[in-house]
Parts: structure tokens; sequence; C-alpha cells
């Protein structure tokens, strides 16, 4: 864990589970900014607060938490962990579209809870760096398939993690001069995989 305080809002409609939420995040050295009941509470305080993170439930009342969860990640206000009581595929599939970084089901333990902030934050860190690169919200998902394909490639020739797979993209478009979408399609070239250096710098 790292010294910097991260800041969560949490948004949970039934208080037992969020009071378990706010023990396991609070345990583990995060601040807990705000603690909401439904969805709609959550975009409004999420705006007005700009956490670091926002954990929502996806049943909750006014506005359900895929909705929030859309709202949240589309104005790139914080990265979005979904909670769900259901472990159904389309949930799942439903939560990713509507921007969430990671997916929790129901019950879970800290254990579960803090490898997902992680991953939450990592992607989101990802999405804001390849946001930068393009304009329109078309190019933006086009961009991001490339780049998740390309990772995808790294991974399995290169034996790198997500993480050490994005990085080196990153690193070498910035050292290129290039774009993160043009190295990324580069490396998605059959002949390409020799290519690619195992520097993980």
């Amino acid at each position: 864990m790292s010294t910097e305080t991260i800041r969560v809002l949490i948004a949970e409609d039934e208080a037992l589970i969020r009071l378990d939420l706010k023990e396991m995040l609070e345990e583990e050295g995060y601040t807990v900014v705000a603690e909401v009941g439904d969805g709609q509470q959550a975009v409004d305080r999420a705006t007005e607060l700009r956490p670091d993170l926002v954990v929502l439930d996806i049943q909750m009342p006014v506005l359900d938490g895929l909705s929030a969860a859309e709202q949240i990640a589309g104005s790139r206000i914080a990265p979005v962990i979904v909670l769900t009581a259901f472990s159904q595929r389309e949930l799942v599939e439903r939560a990713r579209d509507a921007g969430a970084m990671a997916y929790l089901v129901k019950p879970f333990s800290k254990n579960d809870l803090v490898p997902a902030i992680e991953v939450a934050r990592a992607r989101f860190a990802e999405m804001t760096a390849l946001d930068g690169e393009v304009r329109t919200l078309e190019e933006r998902l086009e961009t991001r398939k490339v780049v998740e394909q390309a990772k995808g490639r790294l991974m399995a020739d290169q034996g790198m993690t997500e993480a050490e797979a994005f990085r080196w993209i990153q690193r070498s478009a910035m050292n290129e001069r290039t774009s993160m979408k043009a190295l990324a399609q580069r490396i998605l070239q059959p002949e390409a995989a020799a290519e690619v250096p195992p520097d993980r710098g």
C-alpha cells in the first residue's frame, strides 16, 4: 500500500454491507470520504468530491449502480468497482460496458477487495493515458480495443503481466514519439512478434 491516501466513495443501499466495506477499506489504509445509499447520490457526491475510487452496488434505488457507473466512468471522475450479489455473466459484461474497471461478487473478503482496487486504479490510469491521445469517443474505443489486443499479444509472447505490457507500450510509444494505437497496431502485425524486446525496465 502506498503512503498516499486513497479516497473512496461507497454507494451501497444495505447499511450492514456499507459498514463492512468501510471497515475493510479503513483497515487497509484507505479513507472513506462519503457513503451513500442510491445511485443518484453516488453520481452527485462523486462529481462534487472527485474521489480516487468509487465502489458501487449494482442494485440500488433511484438510479441503479450500472447507470451510476456509466456516468462516473464516462466523465472520467474515478475508477469504479461494481458490487453485486449475482455472478451472472451478462451483468459482468454490462458492468464492463458501463465503464466499471473491476467487479466483486458478494460476499467478498478483504483479500478480494484490495486486488480489485489495484486492478481498477491501474486500468483507470491506462484509460486516462489513452484518452489523452484521442479526440472522439469512437477513436477512443478503437484505440482501447487495439491496445487491449496488443497487451494480450505481449502477455502471450513475452510472458509479461498486463501492467508490464501496458507500461511497455506506453514507454515505447513515447520513445518513438508515436501514438499507443500506432504502436499497438504494429505489435499485432504477424511479423512483429519477434521484434518486441523483452524490456521490462
